[in-house]
């Protein structure tokens, strides 16, 4: 893979060797302005000479696919892993939020003036929205690319998923009967589209709400209070990707300005390739790519900046003495507790034996240097950070027993936002 190059003022000039960056930057010509994707910015002025490149984007829902190519080579190509859990994580930040407010009784109501502008997207959506324009807005700052393409999906809205189109096409369960009782032990063909929650009254035609039977399940008996299908909710697949593509798959090309494309072209385009399915080789489809000389794939990650909460609970921990093993003290714990409704549990305090350690409250006073996953060195070794103790003043290094000290330690790489991943 090459290495992109910024000329004096920052604009992006057409990349080079590995081996003429690294003359430039021991002769004092260049320095390093990012590592992912490596790039050197001059000292000395140019003349700006470019070539047209053209930038394929694979949208994604958990990974995005990229690659930059001009007519006799692919600059730069790879894919990158977005972060997840971040509905988890709103939930948890509007839980505290709610809370906080609550126990501020002289703080004035402000519900009344909460406002959704148009185009208001939920925040885990606009999260990863985000992270597409912002690895495109990476790449346009580092090569000098004179256009996009992206494909953009072709599923159907999911709200507009009809009864019919659930029972030609659920890919959830293939043809089969998703009800794993004694009766379609065989896993019968499934003939009968089911709304899981009609015992509650809900009888929306949602994909989370439909699911295929066979019609040994399928039966009055098993509709009514205490039969199979009464109260049944069974983990389905989550539309969630289906649901990112129809919400934002335009708004991602009118905010670059890119053109689109389909998938039904990529895949067809790729199969004459005869290229296997990857979001990288997708992505070069996307951008034109043939017969270039393709560039080492470049494997990037989506990495948590900072972990917000500044208190952490850490429980005392026992010896199971039924199994011997060391376990949590929520785990054996009396069986009440104050907004339990049924206060007959059974106690489990009488397994505690030994205790091994000892329930603490952690409370982080300040933003420490090193975040989990970034690499170190220490002794002439590379580490990788799990956490700092003592406020700030130790290292937790994965596969070392004892804390180090901060001072001995170099850093090799910060891993937060965008960076490469690592084995």
């Amino acid at each position: 893979m090459q290495v992109c190059v910024v000329n004096q003022q920052g604009r992006p000039l057409m990349p080079t060797t590995p081996r003429k960056a690294r003359r430039l930057l021991q002769a004092g010509k260049a320095r390093i302005v990012s590592r992912t994707p490596f790039t050197i910015q001059l000292l000395y002025g140019t003349r700006g000479y470019t070539q047209p490149i053209t930038l394929g984007v694979d949208a994604g829902y958990a990974t995005v696919g990229f690659a930059a190519v001009t007519e006799k080579e692919e600059l730069v190509g790879g894919e990158l892993k977005l972060l997840s859990g971040m509905s988890e994580r709103l939930a948890e930040r509007a839980m505290y939020r709610g809370g906080r407010r609550r126990r501020t009784r002289h703080r004035q109501p402000r519900f009344d003036n909460r406002r959704r502008i148009e185009g208001w997207l939920a925040p885990s959506i606009q999260h990863k929205l985000d992270s597409h324009l912002q690895l495109i807005e990476r790449l346009c700052t580092m090569l000098p690319i004179t256009r996009i393409l992206i494909e953009v999906a072709s599923e159907k809205a999911l709200e507009r998923w009809s009864v019919e189109a659930i029972e030609q096409n659920d890919k959830r369960a293939q043809g089969r009967c998703c009800c794993s009782n004694a009766l379609s032990f065989q896993r019968s063909n499934a003939s009968q589209v089911h709304h899981l929650g009609y015992w509650r009254g809900d009888g929306s035609d949602r994909p989370a709400n439909l699911i295929t039977l066979c019609t040994r399940c399928y039966t009055p008996e098993n509709h009514l209070p205490g039969g199979l299908l009464w109260d049944w909710e069974p983990r389905l697949a989550s539309f969630r990707p289906e649901t990112f593509m129809s919400l934002v798959r335009w708004r991602l090309v009118e905010a670059v300005g890119a053109e689109a494309t389909y998938g039904y072209l990529t895949k067809s385009r790729r199969i004459e390739l005869d290229l296997p399915k990857s979001h990288a080789n997708d992505a070069f489809v996307i951008a034109g790519g043939s017969t270039q000389r393709r560039a080492t794939s470049l494997l990037l990650e989506q990495v948590r900046r900072n972990r917000r909460a500044l208190q952490t609970f850490y429980d005392a921990k026992y010896i199971d003495t039924r199994t011997g093993e060391v376990v949590k003290a929520q785990g054996l714990n009396n069986g009440r507790r104050t907004r339990n409704r049924t206060l007959s549990g059974e106690n489990l305090r009488r397994y505690r034996g030994p205790q091994v350690s000892k329930g603490r409250v952690s409370i982080r006073r300040r933003r420490y240097p090193y975040q989990p996953g970034d690499l170190v060195r220490y002794e002439g070794q590379v580490y990788r950070v799990q956490g700092m103790g003592g406020y700030g003043r130790n290292l937790k290094l994965a596969g070392r027993p004892k804390e180090v000290k901060a001072a001995l330690v170099s850093p090799v790489r910060w891993r937060k936002g965008i960076c490469q991943q690592v084995p």
